[in-house]
């Protein structure tokens, strides 16, 4: 597998913020970089990798608050997410300040990302899937020959992203589930926002949100 990546939880709300990188040219992406950015920028380092972008599945200050500083401070292209998400960038100092986060830079993607869009990293690539339904603008990238997917908030083990904040959408979100997720394969492991790993086929089959007899 020449995309390796590593799990690294940041923020009170514990977000999975995923390094991920080349295994041939070292270059790196951070995933939803929420927070502890000194933090992030020491792994990259004690990797001996050449962090290149920021990739951004949702605009949820634990999921990005640390981008804006991360990418003035280090010139780095912010990857991400779908225009969907403006309002939500819009309001990270709000979000900042509601949930006793470090005041959020704002910040302007270098590059909004649309279903089917692809993400070069190294000689590795990711395919985008718009994933609306926890919020409007989320995406998540799939690498089919590392067989991993980052799901952002979109699907845990055995539960689901929550759909009441603004922009949320319940039935949205079963839809993107089963009409984006499902199809990448069974033997997919995705790594969620928060918490465990899991197989699509595992949650695909068991998940009480996503039964099986519900989706077919």
């Amino acid at each position: 597998m020449a995309l390796h990546y590593t799990t690294l939880p940041v923020t009170p709300f514990a977000q999975n913020c995923s390094l991920l990188w080349c295994e041939q040219t070292r270059e790196a992406a951070l995933v939803d970089a929420g927070g502890e950015h000194e933090r992030l920028l020491a792994e990259v380092a004690a990797r001996g990798l050449t962090l290149k972008m920021l990739l951004v599945t949702h605009a949820h200050i634990d999921h990005a608050g640390a981008v804006g500083q991360l990418a003035r401070e280090q010139g780095l292209p912010v990857v991400g997410p779908h225009v969907g998400d403006q309002f939500w960038i819009d309001g990270l100092a709000k979000q900042s300040a509601m949930f006793g986060f470090p005041p959020a830079e704002p910040f302007v993607p270098t590059r909004w990302l649309e279903d089917g869009d692809t993400v070069q990293l190294g000689q590795e690539v990711l395919a985008v899937r718009h994933c609306p339904g926890h919020t409007p603008g989320h995406v998540v990238f799939h690498s089919a020959s590392a067989q991993r997917c980052f799901v952002g908030d979109v699907l845990f083990v055995g539960s689901i992203g929550r759909t009441d904040f603004p922009g949320g959408n319940h039935e949205q979100l079963l839809s993107s589930i089963r009409e984006r997720l499902w199809p990448m394969g069974d033997e997919v492991v995705f790594i969620p926002g928060h918490g465990p790993e899991g197989t699509l086929g595992h949650e695909r089959r068991t998940n009480p949100f996503l039964s099986h007899s519900r989706w077919g």
